[in-house]
């Protein structure tokens, strides 16, 4: 068995860490280039910086500040937020990203996912995918932030992706965020088991045991958390022993 990810992830806005509840009410959660230095120092295995407003404020990721992040720590990380292009990923890498993570631009322009591909091989590609379930039942991709409702299932999004060139997926369960009351178990066990590519679990993780769940009854190949890890509510060596004990299997 591959061993299970420990994730935190940097919300980016105005240069600072955010977070919020189901995508509102954000509030400052610290200093982005502290906290990677951090969580890297604990043992995280890897680190998502994700510049939430890029997109729908129509601009490019702030790159300056993902290479101030990218001296302090020795762990792969991954960037998201208004990349469009070649060009932009071409950016970001030569300021310290390893990996990139495309959300609304992949889905206006799915190509997009070739492109990058092609450029930089699978292993680079991470598609976000903010969802949400809906009253029927159905679990549908949101864009700009959770600001824009698709008529397009997420599992559908997910597989034509993954085809497209996509090597890892990054899911967020938009009912689940910031709520603490645990990861969407459902939608991630059906993409975990119906694609050929890691899932990432993202959103409500709010205590150990919701970790132990997503990663066994869920099969999700990495947990990703913000506020927990932020506001020191638990501690990432902890939870990493907490799931040996569990005969999970975690990097040490």
């Amino acid at each position: 068995m591959l061993a299970k990810r420990i994730i935190p992830c940097l919300d980016i806005k105005d240069g600072r860490t955010v977070k919020g509840v189901n995508f509102e009410s954000l509030r400052d959660a610290g200093d982005p280039v502290e906290l990677g230095a951090l969580y890297a120092q604990q043992g995280a295995d890897e680190l998502v910086f994700l510049d939430i407003t890029a997109t729908n404020e129509k601009r490019k990721t702030l790159s300056e500040l993902v290479n101030r992040i990218s001296h302090h720590i020795n762990i792969p990380f991954t960037v998201g937020g208004g990349i469009s292009s070649v060009e932009d990923v071409q950016v970001l890498l030569q300021n310290g990203a390893d990996k990139i993570s495309v959300n609304t631009a992949a889905f206006k322009r799915p190509e997009l996912i070739k492109e990058l591909e092609k450029e930089f091989g699978s292993q680079c590609v991470v598609l976000a995918i903010d969802t949400r379930l809906e009253e029927d039942g159905e679990w549908y991709v949101y864009l700009n932030g959770g600001r824009v409702k698709t008529d397009t299932r997420c599992i559908d999004w997910a597989k034509q992706a993954v085809d497209l060139g996509a090597g890892e997926i990054l899911l967020t369960s938009m009912n689940h965020d910031g709520t603490k009351q645990g990861f969407a178990v459902d939608i991630t066990r059906t993409l975990a088991t119906q694609l050929s590519v890691p899932v990432i679990a993202s959103g409500g993780g709010g205590n150990m045991q919701h970790f132990e769940e997503v990663f066994r009854e869920a099969k999700a190949d990495a947990a990703l958390a913000a506020s927990i890890f932020h506001f020191k509510e638990v501690a990432i060596p902890d939870l990493k022993q907490y799931l040996k004990a569990k005969d999970i299997v975690v990097r040490t």
